[in-house]
């Protein structure tokens, strides 16, 4: 991951590295307490209730589950907007751009961030915040930074329950930074209410409209560092794009995705991209589709969360009959196909 280059000049507090600790979380007291806290908009309980619902320890998932529960009725009421795009492309640096925009507005912004994981380690450079430094500093904005771990598609594993907290705690905008790995960023997608995508000039043209992917999950797409020489390769990606996208959605659609250009350096183009989210939500409201997107949401939240507790469950439950039949394939004894029918004939 790409650091400031004046290091020198980071407190402590801004540059967090997470690793892997069995006592990295502790679950508060009083739920109760907690729960008010974020309903008064406390940034500081808010940032340890999201310590507390990330905890992976069995101990602090009825504590999660209650909070949760007591701020579910104040959840729903931000505007909420994924944003995806390969590394380079300047996810930070425009999110960043955005955020003090709506911030000087009067609005109320909280960004999650999702960093990788090393395989290796199991440790995340959680720097989000040196590189959002103007934003993270502003009464109006909650900046939360989170290890991907294992967890694919981009986002983290509690990304949609640390949303619902930001928005019992009166975030009325909340961006989503997803890992940033390109095509297999699909996750952030079942819980906002609109997917921006940014790339960067030279990144593609009119055969990534067959290649797909990511892209055809776009509402929006957003050719970024338009200044300077690259404005005109900037102009010329856009037409690119709009190409592919009149392909994927053909007309007539409830919502026609499109490309535009912007700088966050210079901060033209950043209010258009705005506008163009309100307006999507505007066409969305209209037609019903926001709220039943927002319905189909929860059925997907739940079914994940379905998927997490049976494996967690069943791995608990046959832990040792798992390493030895891991054992067996692991010598050639057994192929993965019959080792895996032997486990769930247990």
């Amino acid at each position: 991951m790409r650091l400031p280059i004046n290091c020198a000049r980071l407190n402590a507090s801004d540059l967090k590295m997470s690793m892997p600790s069995k006592c990295s979380h502790h679950a508060p007291a009083n739920v109760a307490a907690l729960a008010d806290g974020i309903l008064a908009g406390d940034r500081t309980v808010l940032a340890q209730g999201i310590t507390l619902i990330e905890s992976t320890a069995a101990k602090h998932r009825d504590s999660a589950a209650a909070l949760l529960q007591r701020v579910l009725p104040h959840t729903g009421g931000a505007l909420r907007v994924g944003l995806s795009g390969v590394p380079g492309s300047g996810k930070s640096t425009f999110i960043e751009a955005l955020g003090l925009r709506l911030c000087q507005q009067g609005q109320r912004v909280a960004v999650l961030t999702v960093d990788p994981t090393s395989s290796r380690s199991g440790g995340s450079i959680l720097a989000d915040k040196t590189r959002m430094a103007g934003l993270s500093h502003h009464a109006n904005a909650f900046i939360r930074s989170s290890p991907a771990g294992a967890w694919l598609g981009g986002v983290a594993a509690r990304t949609r329950e640390a949303l619902l907290l930001c928005e019992a705690a009166g975030y009325q905008v909340v961006l989503i930074e997803t890992v940033g790995v390109g095509q297999s960023e699909s996750e952030v997608c079942s819980m906002t209410d609109f997917f921006l995508l940014l790339q960067m000039t030279g990144a593609g043209d009119e055969l990534q409209g067959i290649k797909k992917g990511v892209i055809e999950l776009a509402d929006a797409i957003v050719v970024t560092k338009a200044d300077g020489a690259n404005r005109l390769r900037a102009e010329l990606a856009q037409s690119e794009y709009n190409q592919v996208l009149s392909l994927l959605h053909p007309a007539p659609s409830i919502w026609q995705p499109q490309a535009l250009t912007c700088s966050a350096l210079t901060g033209e183009g950043i209010d258009a991209v705005w506008q163009l989210i309100l307006k999507c939500k505007r066409q969305r409201t209209r037609s019903g589709v926001f709220e039943s997107r927002r319905r189909e949401q929860n059925v997907d939240w739940f079914r994940s969360l379905m998927q997490q507790q049976i494996i967690a469950d069943f791995n608990l439950q046959h832990a040792s009959q798992i390493k030895s039949v891991a054992a067996q394939v692991r010598c050639g004894q057994l192929s993965v196909a019959l080792a895996l029918q032997q486990l769930f004939d247990i």
